[in-house]
């Protein structure tokens, strides 16, 4: 498989990943965060990701993850993003967090993780400090 080459943007600060129950309310902490973050609701549950400063220390959160956001816009017709990205990190033992909107992708990692993930990374990406 021939790897396209991506620029990538390493967001400067650690983001957590927030757990509460499928019918809780979205928090209005959650809902006046600056920065990144993303909130998600399924049918089991509802995920936020947001700046790990922005966080109250009561909350259910995994923390120290950092996002590399893929320059865009990508469109909807590119694929084999999250697979090219995704594939050489599985292979080096990183897991992820992929987070996909509408103009482009964040791929996030444990921050213990990032310098491991920006050496297998930069073999086809080019990577850069936002």
């Amino acid at each position: 498989m021939k790897i396209k080459k991506f620029t990538l943007f390493i967001l400067p600060k650690e983001l957590g990943i927030c757990h509460f129950s499928k019918n809780s309310p979205i928090p209005k902490w959650a809902e006046k965060s600056k920065g990144f973050y993303s909130i998600t609701r399924t049918l089991d549950e509802l995920s936020i990701v947001c700046l790990q400063e922005n966080i109250p220390p009561d909350v259910m959160a995994e923390k120290n993850w950092r996002a590399f956001k893929v320059k865009g816009p990508l469109g909807f017709s590119l694929t084999g993003i999250v697979a090219s990205l995704s594939k050489p990190l599985a292979e080096a033992q990183i897991s992820i967090l992929y987070i996909s909107t509408y103009e482009t992708d964040y791929l996030l990692v444990e921050e213990k993780n990032l310098q491991k993930t920006k050496e297998v990374l930069s073999e086809f990406c080019d990577i850069k400090t936002l």
